[in-house]
């Protein structure tokens, strides 16, 4: 837990393999905004590229994998979650708290 009352997350998201390559760091973009806006900040962002899913998720096969390192008010996740998941680009996330 940091002095702020912000707490260490990771964050990923799969973003839709039909975004454009040249679209994906405006993606990225928002997503960080998206953080920003509830009040948390961004560490670390590490792309991973275009992967294979385990199974299909909405007619997908592959997808856009990120790992974003964020700081965040543990009371404003569920609200950061909220937006993820009605967020068109995502096509799966999870937010789970950084190694104690």
């Amino acid at each position: 837990m940091v002095a702020n009352g912000l707490r260490d997350y990771e964050l990923v998201v799969i973003l839709r393999p039909d975004i454009a390559e040249d679209a994906v760091p405006a993606s990225l973009e928002r997503l960080q905004e998206s953080v920003t806006g509830h009040g948390g900040e961004v560490v670390d962002v590490n792309h991973w590229g275009r992967r294979r899913l385990a199974y299909p998720i909405r007619s997908h096969l592959d997808g856009n994998y990120v790992l974003h390192q964020v700081r965040l008010d543990p009371s404003r996740i569920g609200e950061l979650e909220s937006a993820l998941r009605i967020s068109e680009e995502v096509l799966r996330h999870l937010v789970v708290k950084a190694g104690e």
